[in-house]
C-alpha cells in the first residue's frame, strides 16, 4: 500500500522529481498544483457527463496533463532520465480534436454565460483553472525556468478544445446561453 503521509512536506518543502526540495509557493509546485486543480475539474466533468466520446476525450486529456505536471516537477538537469515530455503530439492531437468537435457543433460568435449542465460548467471551470496554469506556465518559460515551449502551446490549446467540449456537451442538450446586453 502507498504511503500517503510521509511527513517530509510538514516544514513547509516539497520534492521535485529528484532530490531538489523547493519551498511549497515555489513557482514549480504553484505552477503544477494548478495543473492538477485543472486535471481534478476535468475529473468532475467526466463523473457528471454521460456522452461517452467526451469521457473519452476528458479521459487522455487528464492522462496528458500528468506528464505536464510530471515535467513542470522535474528540474532541468533530470528531464532526459525522467522522459516525460510534452510534444507536438500532444498538441496535435487537441487540434485534430477540436476540428472534429467543430465539425459537430455550431460555436457562436458571443460570450457564453457558463451553467447551462451541470458536465458543461463543470469543463468551463476546468478551463478557467488551464487558463491560469497557462499563464504560470508563461512565466516558467519566459524566465527560462522551464525550456519546452511546446507546455505553452499545448495549454493554448487545451483551454479552447475544452471551451469548445463543453459547447459540444451543452448543444445536445439545448444549452449554450449565450450573454447579451442588457
Amino acid at each position: 500500500m502507498a504511503k500517503v503521509t510521509t511527513g517530509g512536506g510538514d516544514t513547509g518543502y516539497t520534492s521535485l522529481l529528484g532530490e531538489t526540495r523547493v519551498p511549497k509557493y515555489d513557482e514549480r509546485p504553484d505552477t503544477f498544483g494548478v495543473v492538477d486543480e485543472a486535471t481534478s475539474a476535468l475529473g468532475l466533468a467526466r463523473a457528471l457527463t454521460q456522452d461517452e466520446h467526451a469521457r473519452e476525450v476528458i479521459l487522455k486529456t487528464q492522462r496528458d496533463l500528468y506528464v505536464l505536471m510530471a515535467e513542470l516537477a522535474t528540474p532541468p538537469e533530470h528531464l532526459d532520465a525522467v522522459g516525460f515530455r510534452i510534444t507536438p503530439e500532444h498538441t496535435r492531437w487537441l487540434e485534430e480534436t477540436e476540428e472534429a468537435l467543430k465539425a459537430e457543433v455550431d460555436i457562436p460568435n458571443k460570450f457564453i454565460i457558463p451553467g447551462d449542465s451541470p458536465d458543461g460548467a463543470a469543463l468551463d471551470l476546468a478551463r478557467t483553472i488551464i487558463r491560469r496554469a497557462e499563464r504560470l506556465v508563461a512565466r516558467l518559460v519566459h524566465e527560462k525556468t522551464v525550456d519546452n515551449g511546446e507546455t505553452l502551446r499545448y495549454l493554448n490549446r487545451l483551454s479552447d478544445l475544452i471551451f469548445i467540449l463543453a459547447r459540444y456537451i451543452e448543444a445536445k442538450q439545448g444549452g449554450s446561453t449565450q450573454a447579451t446586453r442588457s
